[in-house]
């Protein structure tokens, strides 16, 4: 799920809470269109903002918008607190006054009428026109005028209209106000809920409209970064010589390693095979091998190719779940070959070991890896001990105990045997289902990545549907670099569109 509260200009119903009753009208200033032209770095941040949203979109099938939780405690999250109650005890405060001030009251009201109007489908026109009569602004401002206006009233029939319009998964939530009794407090409960079904409309478009919005994401971004590229011709320098480095890894001989020979038999290749089969590079082989690289990126390497800076961070995020789930992998295998196959053998049991490991990782992610490892060692330790024991079996021996901690601790090493084998067949699982697909890379996982399965299919759907879409959008630009580095026949020969 993303994060979308700083890059999606959509209404918050929450923001009246934080704000007087008559809402501000200012709205975003626009970028100075000739400083954007002198600075190409900046225009390129600013195609790399705007396209950001229109990518995850175009690349993630299960994209959902989700409002900003904030961490409990945060100093963003008591401030906000303090405003929000602010503003309902000045509510309060007006409605209570003799005679009552609705001005805030009415504010409220007409922004609680445009969300649900918003709520509603085009061909909802009975409902319509009941909302625009049931909280028309012009009559219900002549009765605050009065001293007439009947909040409470007005608030059961806006639930009435919640009831009707929000999803399943919101109904319990409808029903709980039903049970507030304080004008305020409803008004309170109305808005925040309002708010999740806002984005549940929001989610429900998005996923409607799905194949237009990937399509229309392909044509923008390829249009933005045109009319970069248009400004600065040298904008693909480094992207040329990231597939020349990738088609040069094709063509060196095949390297000699712990895994060499599941590489060497799989139907996915390893990077030396082209030098051994007369079959020559293709387009598909050397992007590959291209995306594949850049989970190894150097983070001081500054030449990051172009065509990615929009994805280099969903990349990041990609690595840093490769790493863990290669350490993950590693610990299970290390733990099964001290622990059999009777505990191993249990689901459960895996599936703690699993969350334990994982949880720890997190915690320490932040610090070197050997300090993870020691805590990770010793509880893995201490469940294998504690589960051996609750299933009647033999405990380990204390040398036994001692040389598992010690062969985890070790797995820190990235030079640790293990470690690297894992590492190189969920590379090799990668590449796989760059040219295979997902789900026929399951079919046939190398040794010691079955336990994990669940992980690497999330892993390599995120890394196909990243590649796919930056394939559908720069295809046109890699097929013109790899001219050069390709012969000509086997260029024309395969399309650079699809993975």
């Amino acid at each position: 799920m993303t994060d979308v509260e700083e890059n999606v200009p959509v209404k918050d119903p929450g923001d009246a809470e934080s704000r007087p009753c008559k809402p501000e009208s200012s709205g975003p200033t626009r970028e100075d269109k000739s400083s954007l032209r002198d600075h190409p770095s900046r225009l390129r941040n600013t195609v790399n903002d705007a396209s950001k949203l229109s990518s995850e979109i175009g690349m993630n099938r299960d994209f959902r918008m989700e409002e900003k939780v904030l961490p409990p405690g945060s100093l963003e999250g008591r401030i906000r607190e303090t405003m929000h109650d602010a503003f309902w005890d000045h509510l309060k405060e007006r409605l209570s006054a003799t005679p009552p001030d609705f001005s805030c009251a009415l504010e409220l009201l007409k922004e609680i009428k445009e969300i649900l109007l918003l709520l509603l489908l085009p061909r909802q026109n009975r409902l319509r026109s009941e909302i625009e009569e049931a909280l028309d602004m012009d009559l219900l401002t002549q009765e605050a005028e009065h001293g007439a206006l009947n909040v409470p009233h007005l608030s059961k029939y806006i639930l009435n209209m919640m009831t009707l319009l929000c999803a399943p998964v919101r109904d319990e939530a409808v029903q709980k106000l039903e049970n507030i009794s304080d004008p305020v407090w409803l008004l309170r409960g109305i808005f925040q809920v309002l708010g999740l079904m806002k984005m549940d409309m929001v989610n429900y478009t998005i996923q409607s409209l799905q194949p237009q919005l990937q399509e229309h994401s392909i044509q923008y971004e390829r249009a933005k970064f045109q009319d970069l590229l248009n400004k600065q011709p040298s904008l693909l320098d480094h992207t040329a010589r990231w597939l020349t480095r990738a088609a040069a890894q094709l063509s060196a001989p095949l390297p000699s390693g712990p895994d060499a020979a599941d590489a060497a038999s799989s139907p996915c290749s390893s990077p030396g095979e082209a030098a051994s089969s007369p079959e020559p590079l293709s387009p598909t082989m050397v992007l590959s091998q291209g995306f594949l690289n850049l989970l190894l990126w150097d983070p001081e390497d500054d030449e990051f190719p172009e065509t990615l800076l929009t994805d280099r961070a969903r990349l990041q995020e990609l690595e840093a779940q490769l790493r863990q789930l290669t350490i993950l992998a590693s610990v299970l295998l290390v733990s099964s070959s001290f622990s059999g196959s009777v505990l191993f053998g249990s689901p459960q049991f895996v599936d703690k070991l699993k969350r334990v490991t994982r949880a720890l990782l997190e915690e320490f992610k932040s610090r070197p890896e050997e300090e993870a490892m020691l805590t990770v060692s010793e509880q893995v330790a201490q469940e294998i001990h504690q589960s051996l024991k609750n299933m009647g079996l033999a405990a380990l021996s204390s040398d036994n105990t001692a040389s598992l901690i010690g062969q985890l601790q070790d797995v820190a090493r990235k030079e640790n045997c293990v470690r690297s084998v894992i590492d190189q067949r969920i590379h090799l699982f990668l590449k796989c289902c760059l040219v295979l697909g997902v789900q026929r890379s399951l079919l046939d996982l190398p040794g010691g990545l079955t336990l994990i399965e669940a992980e690497l299919a999330e892993l390599g759907q995120k890394f196909v549907s990243l590649t796919h879409h930056n394939q559908q959008v720069f295809g046109p630009y890699y097929t013109e670099i790899l001219k050069s580095l390709l012969p000509p026949a086997q260029v024309l020969e395969t399309e650079v569109a699809s993975l």
